[in-house]
């Protein structure tokens, strides 16, 4: 790859959806909001960063990808509302951990905390249409990215499950199939799916952690849409079953992910970068030292 970091395309693609859907699906997105989400998300991962000091150096890409994120899926009428998600959505990196790790995605969690909190925010998930070469775009730069950072596990689990509980109530309810294409076919769902939910930071360490994890998903979704009519319901789904990332991780353990290149927030005090196989070499070094003292 040309970059070094992943997020550097992370940011590229995000940056690339935002222009696309602007320019041909017409949004009344006001570039204002999306300077007011950069430049907040940006200053409070450096402030949070000095005055925690649980960061070596201030991790402004995965600050930046938030705000990204902010600014393709949630709308507001006000430039204070994104304010408030953006800011609540880098600060829940810095609160809800466990072991230095952070469960809830941050873009996620600013969202639920904007629709709560703030009268004028809104999301819309059929933004995208259901146009077959948006799907294309979407799978083909969220593809690199997975396969890069390998989380096609979460993806796959996810799509299956809520793909195969669509078509049982297809079955079920005696539709013809052009509908269950009809409610498959989202872009917000790819989107979603490609790379909200394949936060490798913040989504169960383990492989088989995450495939229950994304089924989990997407059986709530599954309810929340079609018995509580819920058209945000990916969303809801995944803050509400974020916290089962502390427990998956605690019955199947494995080490976190970290990025291989340019990480700022991922090295220690003596500059040595963490990888999975650092962290599995520390393991076992623990372990090794345990023994010998007995």
């Amino acid at each position: 790859m040309l970059l070094k970091d992943i997020r550097d395309y992370q940011i590229l693609f995000l940056g690339l959806f935002l222009v696309v859907g602007i320019s041909t699906r017409d949004w009344t997105l006001r570039p204002e909001l999306i300077g007011v989400a950069i430049a907040t998300s940006l200053a409070t991962q450096w402030i949070l960063s000095l005055v925690t000091g649980k960061e070596q150096m201030t991790n402004l890409r995965s600050a930046l990808i938030t705000s990204l994120g902010l600014s393709l899926l949630l709308r507001a009428d006000h430039w204070t509302t994104m304010a408030i998600a953006a800011a609540i959505a880098i600060a829940s990196k810095f609160i809800f951990q466990v072991g230095d790790k952070h469960f809830f995605n941050p873009a996620n969690f600013g969202i639920i905390s904007a629709l709560i909190l703030t009268p004028d925010a809104w999301v819309s998930p059929g933004q995208w249409g259901e146009e077959w070469w948006y799907g294309l775009l979407f799978a083909g730069t969220g593809g690199m990215i997975l396969q890069r950072i390998g989380r096609w596990d979460t993806t796959a689990a996810f799509l299956g499950s809520y793909s195969l509980l669509e078509a049982i109530r297809n079955l079920w309810l005696g539709w013809t199939w052009d509908v269950y294409w009809h409610r498959l076919m989202s872009g917000s769902l790819l989107l979603f799916a490609l790379f909200m939910i394949t936060d490798p930071r913040s989504i169960p360490n383990s492989r088989i952690g995450r495939v229950v994890w994304a089924v989990c998903i997407a059986g709530l979704t599954f309810i929340l849409r079609n018995y509580f009519f819920v058209s945000t319901a990916v969303f809801w789904a995944l803050f509400a079953l974020a916290p089962l990332t502390i427990l998956l991780d605690v019955l199947w353990v494995a080490p976190r992910f970290a990025w291989q290149e340019g990480d700022e927030g991922a090295e220690e005090a003596g500059g040595e970068l963490l990888t999975p196989n650092s962290c599995t070499d520390a393991i076992n070094r623990v372990s090794l030292n345990s023994a010998l003292k007995k």
